[in-house]
């Protein structure tokens, strides 16, 4: 059975990786699908997070990236998709997937699996790791290296 873990991941972190981790765990394949959410405003263009997502995860067999554009739906039919993955820091994401879950439903009948974050993650996002990140501080511990390193020449260009 295939998953799919969408997200905008500007940049991903490392909760994001536990949340893809443990829907491998669950399911045979996932997709991580890389959209853009038109209320944002982003630190790196479309291809540099998808080419970021893929660097992240080329050690996690049966993961995949691709790029998302449109409904979320779509995506799912056109990937032989049985599951949407997210996962919920605290109450507030979590009533919202709980939304875009019965939304997700009522058009094609897709699941929605909401993984609660792990302890270790539940606090960071990529808005706080980008902020702290543009203002010089090590995101080390928060991002996969390769973003780590992508940041600083961000920062340092």
């Amino acid at each position: 059975m295939r998953a799919v873990v969408p997200g905008s991941f500007d940049p991903i972190t490392n909760g994001h990786l536990d949340v893809i981790r443990r829907a491998r765990a669950i399911f045979d394949h996932v997709v991580v699908a890389v959209g853009a959410n038109s209320s944002k405003r982003y630190l790196f263009e479309p291809d540099e997070r998808l080419d970021l997502v893929r660097a992240a995860t080329a050690d996690l067999d049966g993961v995949s990236a691709e790029p998302l554009s449109g409904l979320l739906v779509d995506f799912c039919r056109a990937h032989d998709a049985a599951a949407i993955v997210k996962g919920a820091r605290g109450a507030t994401d979590f009533d919202f997937e709980v939304g875009m879950a019965r939304m997700n439903h009522s058009l094609i009948g897709v699941e929605t699996v909401i993984l609660p974050a792990s302890a270790a993650w539940s606090y960071v996002s990529s808005t706080l790791v980008r902020e702290v990140a543009i203002l010089g501080g090590d995101v080390g511990p928060y991002v996969p290296d390769v973003v780590a390193e992508r940041l600083a020449t961000r920062r340092n260009a």
